[in-house]
């Protein structure tokens, strides 16, 4: 019985570790990058937060696709190109990148820290 408890911790940890992780094959830059970035016509920039979030406060260049809209709403970019993601703080950007790379999505860019760390 002690044995479970302690597979069961684990497995918990495993979870929580991957979930704050990195996406393998997915670039990480800060909002101050971000501002280099922001007159690539060859990239295309998402933001994944709410329509509410969005409409509060966003960067021009972004378009609003909700995270739980991401996976429909994905033919409505190009695989060609690279997209950069932004969310508030940095955990749904994450979510969303491992979204796109599971549906063939190759250059992928997470913005951490979100609007959060956007000056």
């Amino acid at each position: 019985m002690e044995y479970v408890n302690y597979i069961l911790i684990g497995l918990f940890l495993i979870l929580i570790i991957r979930r704050i992780l990195p996406v393998k094959g997915v670039r990480q830059i800060s909002a101050t990058e971000l501002k280099n970035e922001l007159k690539d016509k060859n990239k295309q920039f998402v933001d994944v937060r709410t329509p509410g979030e969005f409409k509060g406060n966003h960067i021009r260049e972004f378009k609003n696709i909700p995270l739980h809209q991401l996976a429909q709403k994905s033919n409505e970019l190009s695989k060609e190109k690279e997209v950069v993601v932004i969310c508030q703080s940095g955990m749904r950007s994450q979510k969303a990148s491992k979204i796109l790379k599971n549906l063939g999505f190759t250059k992928v860019t997470n913005v951490k820290g979100g609007m959060g760390g956007w000056a």
